[in-house]
């Protein structure tokens, strides 16, 4: 049962080891998300009619005005009038998710750290069907409100896995049978001519230092995305877009 108060507004923070996710779509997605350990949700009225009953089952909501959501969260987040009060998820294990039935595309981000770019990532990894996406966990964006915003519920859909080192996961994923390609702008081979039909790993590095020497070595072929000469490069959230199409049109 749904316990929704109107009340006079006292903003209070969770706990330490919480934190506070913002947005309809994220705020949504946590609350489906069974292993999500929700705590307290603060909503308009708009935003908790947006969100639907069967999603705020079972959870503390508190109806208050836009103003007052605002004040709990960070200068500028653009909340849509929903903010949730919630656990870090669970950290997932890479074995786990190597383990998995069917064919399995894995999204591998080289020190990628703009949390927008990797939001974009992993909705695009959501909307593609992808496995799941690995970064380096000192050089990339912790699960925050502003990544999960940016990622449009996406960071409750996809498993996002820290490892201390990607050079490390990239040859666990072969040993396990995976074709790791890496993807850069200096390979006459495209994309479409790389893929596989068996289990891929996509490797994806910064916009300005590309992917790391060490990191390449590990994977088996590097592919480009054409494109036209007007343009000297993508986007790195666009070019996981294309590659996780081509990826799943290609050859499944």
């Amino acid at each position: 049962m749904t316990r929704m108060t109107r009340r006079h507004f006292h903003p209070r923070q969770p706990d330490k080891s919480g934190l506070w996710l913002y947005g309809i779509h994220a705020v949504r997605a946590a609350l489906d998300n069974p292993e999500r350990k929700c705590r307290r949700c603060v909503l308009t009225e708009i935003a908790a009619e947006n969100i639907g009953q069967a999603s705020l089952r079972g959870v503390e909501v508190q109806i208050v005005g836009p103003d007052q959501v605002s004040r709990l969260l960070p200068p500028g987040a653009v909340h849509q009038g929903a903010a949730l009060a919630c656990e870090p998820l669970p950290r997932r294990d890479l074995d786990e998710i190597v383990a998995r039935e069917g064919r399995k595309v894995i999204v591998v981000l080289d020190q990628i750290t703009d949390p927008q770019n990797v939001g974009a990532i992993l909705r695009s990894a959501a909307a593609f069907d992808a496995t799941a996406v690995i970064v380096q966990d000192r050089h990339a964006p912790p699960e925050s409100g502003a990544l999960a915003k940016a990622a449009s519920g996406a960071l409750d859909l996809v498993p996002y896995i820290p490892v201390v080192n990607i050079a490390r996961a990239l040859e666990q994923l072969g040993e396990a049978g995976f074709w790791r390609i890496a993807l850069g702008q200096d390979s006459g081979r495209s994309l479409a001519d790389a893929m596989v039909p068996g289990d891929v790993a996509l490797v994806l590095g910064s916009e300005g230092a590309g992917i790391r020497q060490l990191v390449r070595t590990r994977c088996d072929e590097t592919a480009s995305i054409p494109i036209g000469a007007r343009m000297e490069s993508l986007n790195v959230s666009n070019a996981a877009a294309i590659a996780l199409y081509e990826c799943r049109r290609g050859k499944n």
